[in-house]
């Protein structure tokens, strides 16, 4: 995916956990990357990471030329400032919100609110309760909820899991589309090849606390 003028990402930092720290370093100038790897390899907390969540990273984050995160602490920004679209694997839905409610929360006007809910198939659900969704359905109003937020970043776990085959690729191309036109960078994790391959450029994979660069995706994918 190409994003004019974007200027890459840098990563290098350091997160205690105690079963196995982890010390994640990459670099890249793609802008869209997934991260793959075994289940607890620590996919879910780079996420993290880069959300501006994980109170226990230290080091350096800097996405487009904007630091995120440095050494000395004193510049690290917000999560509420780095403008990010987080769809973690729990879809995090407000229960007492309808999903019409859920997708304009962060100020979606009605329009754009249909627009998003035709091309991820919940046109037909936006009176319900997320108790009355399916786990693909929450997961379609998050990853939803996450595009109208006008975000700079959008960070991608498991989007799609709970999906068959046939809609997960289908939406998986709807959304590299998305993110193409409007020129939105985005890290994906995942355990899907076609997923990966279809909304990631470049590949890293995270396996014993250490990051390397995999393959590139398929073209076509």
């Amino acid at each position: 995916m190409a994003v004019d003028g974007f200027a890459g990402w840098s990563v290098d930092v350091r997160i205690p956990i105690p079963e196995r720290p982890l010390e994640l370093t990459m670099s890249t100038t793609s802008a869209s990357v997934a991260i793959v790897g075994p289940s607890g390899a620590g996919k879910s907390t780079l996420l993290r990471v880069l959300a501006g969540v994980e109170r226990k990273a230290s080091g350096r984050v800097v996405v487009d030329g904007r630091t995120w995160l440095d050494p000395s602490g004193t510049r690290t920004l917000p999560p509420w400032k780095r403008d990010v679209g987080w769809v973690p694997q729990e879809a995090a839905l407000f229960p007492h919100l309808s999903v019409r409610e859920n997708l304009g929360y962060a100020g979606a006007t009605g329009s754009a609110i249909d627009e998003v809910a035709r091309l991820l198939e919940v046109d037909r659900l936006l009176e319900r309760r997320p108790r009355r969704l399916s786990g693909g359905e929450r997961q379609r109003v998050s990853v939803g909820r996450a595009l109208l937020a006008r975000p700079r970043l959008l960070l991608l776990d498991e989007p799609f899991s709970a999906l068959d085959r046939a809609l997960r690729l289908r939406l998986a191309r709807l959304l590299r589309s998305w993110s193409d036109e409007r020129g939105i960078p985005l890290v994906l994790v995942s355990h899907d090849e076609h997923d990966t391959d279809v909304l990631a450029e470049e590949h890293w994979h995270l396996n014993d606390g250490v990051l390397s660069l995999g393959r590139a995706s398929r073209p076509g994918g």
